[in-house]
């Protein structure tokens, strides 16, 4: 099941962010950190190429801390890109982000050459929670619904600092499979864009595969027994501890899909990370090729239409 979400709003947000893209000096990346490629933005780097980039890995303390080092070497390997793992607690995120920028442009401070910088993120990813508490009061707005932000905002980080807030934004088709269900489970994706049933399935099977005794743990199972449950066993199990039943004893999925995904957001189950760069590269590559024979195949059908009406 491909997962796709991109309401009219979006497409306003792209177009503003194309316009601001103009005037800016540098793009701040604000990335989940249980997810940094599938909440990383292709559309953003095909907009902003040649800019300098700071990916933030924001909501570090959900995500593993093993696989959040290695995400942030990996993100830095890339020219004129830095990385940092920050989370919504950390008082000292304001001096570390404002650091970052300026040591990509050292060139740009004082009144007269201010540092423009639009800071993006995908919707649900945390950013104006952490724009709050750089600036210390409620200047950009906030909620468990993704799309929440609508306009872009000017805020003020130092005189000689500026920074562009958009909305959340993703992306027109995402063709990676995994992607799509990552982004979901994180709440990046609308409730109507998705089967949370589905989600949560392929969530537990990631989590069984990866991190087996988180789960047994949150979810007080047999060691023994559950070392070899699949999915929907897990999603039964889940059902029956925590009361998710219809009438006769019978497991609500639904209920139970519901509390893997908020025990998932809340980091009940532990600190996750849903993907490696090596994993990454993997779902990419196939995602390509797939996309590759999609497009052959039309074209194919579109020269097999053109050949038909020829007399």
């Amino acid at each position: 099941m491909a997962i796709q979400w991109y309401p009219g709003h979006m497409h306003k947000a792209k177009k503003a962010i194309v316009e601001r893209l103009k005037s800016v000096d540098m793009v701040i990346e604000v990335l989940d950190a249980r997810l940094p490629a599938s909440s990383e933005n292709p559309l953003l780097a095909k907009l902003s190429v040649g800019k300098p980039k700071l990916k933030i890995l924001n909501k570090q303390d959900l995500a593993d801390p093993d696989r959040t080092e290695v995400w942030m070497a990996h993100l830095q390997e890339r020219p004129d890109t830095l990385a940092i793992a920050l989370d919504a607690s950390d008082t000292g995120a304001t001096q570390k982000i404002v650091r970052a920028c300026r040591s990509l442009l050292p060139n740009r401070q004082g009144i007269d050459k201010p540092l423009r910088v639009l800071i993006c993120g995908i919707p649900n990813v945390g950013k104006s929670t952490l724009i709050n508490g750089m600036l210390g009061k409620k200047s950009a707005k906030t909620g468990n619904e993704p799309g929440i932000t609508k306009a872009e905002q000017r805020l003020f980080l130092a005189d000689d600092f500026w920074l562009y807030d958009t909305p959340g934004m993703l992306w027109p088709k995402i063709i990676v499979e995994e992607s799509g269900y990552n982004l979901a489970a994180s709440g990046a994706v609308g409730r109507n864009a998705l089967d949370e049933e589905v989600v949560a399935l392929e969530l537990l099977d990631y989590l069984r595969r990866h991190y087996l005794q988180e789960l047994q743990i949150r979810y007080q199972a047999d060691k023994d027994a559950s070392s070899h449950w699949r999915d929907e066993e897990w999603l039964e199990w889940i059902g029956k501890k925590r009361g998710a039943l219809l009438p006769g004893g019978r497991i609500n999925y639904q209920k139970a899909a519901e509390v893997a995904l908020t025990d998932f957001r809340d980091g009940q189950i532990g600190r996750i990370t849903l993907e490696t760069p090596n994993q990454w590269a993997i779902w990419l590559k196939k995602a390509q090729q797939n996309e590759a024979a999609l497009k052959a195949a039309r074209e194919a059908r579109k020269a097999e239409r053109k050949g038909g009406g020829k007399s």
